[in-house]
């Protein structure tokens, strides 16, 4: 090996060094295609009681009761509620899961100070998110969920491109994109929310597990 090959190393090596203190460079994107997995399976199974091919109450009483009371409680006693909060909790596990074996296999700590950042920045825009979509659903602007969710989201992953794989802002500006589109075809969110949470998802966790993890 001559001096400039091993100078060249060198580089590299502190590029490494430099990328894994500033950035999260631990996400799979085997997470991706399990978040994305997740998203079409719970879309598949919002569809009837979206399209109301189902009755979407659980209990009858219960949900008369807090209506007429003006409860927010009233969502609890929905199937879809439940599908949603199903869908999230199954793709959180999977990212977390598929993260967490890429950084075993690195040799990264999946929580330092690079992790912290990345999940307060994406935290604030889902935070605030999550505050506005409540106010929509105790207005009843239920066709305003799906595009709000996307919107959101989109921002939250451009605020946390920073801290971790670049490409992922890419991902942010297509749910963007989803989103806003969705604004003006408001019957077809489940749609909108299948392609951008589920579609979008395993295109891009494909693209970054070849990218990034298949040659290693």
């Amino acid at each position: 090996m001559n001096e400039q090959q091993q100078s060249l190393q060198e580089l590299q090596h502190i590029k490494k060094m430099m990328e894994r203190s500033s950035r999260f460079i631990s996400l799979s994107g085997l997470s991706g295609v399990g978040a994305g997995v997740a998203a079409l399976i719970g879309a598949w199974l919002a569809y009837p009681y979206v399209f109301g091919l189902k009755d979407n109450i659980i209990n009858d009483t219960a949900v008369i009761t807090l209506a007429m009371a003006e409860d927010y409680r009233v969502i609890l006693y929905t199937y879809l509620f439940w599908i949603a909060a199903g869908t999230f909790l199954a793709a959180l596990l999977s990212a977390f899961f598929f993260t967490w074996i890429k950084s075993r296999k690195e040799g990264i700590p999946i929580w330092g100070v690079t992790a912290r950042r990345l999940m307060v920045n994406v935290s604030i825009p889902l935070l605030v998110g999550a505050v506005f979509l409540f106010r929509l659903l105790q207005f009843q602007a239920y066709e305003l969920i799906a595009p709000g969710c996307l919107l959101f989201y989109g921002l939250a992953l451009i605020n946390a491109s920073k801290y971790t794989l670049a490409e992922i802002r890419y991902l942010g500006y297509a749910q963007l994109l989803l989103g806003m589109i969705n604004l003006w075809y408001v019957g077809y969110g489940l749609y909108f929310w299948a392609a951008g949470f589920g579609v979008l998802h395993i295109v891009y966790g494909v693209y970054m597990w070849w990218k990034y993890e298949s040659k290693s």
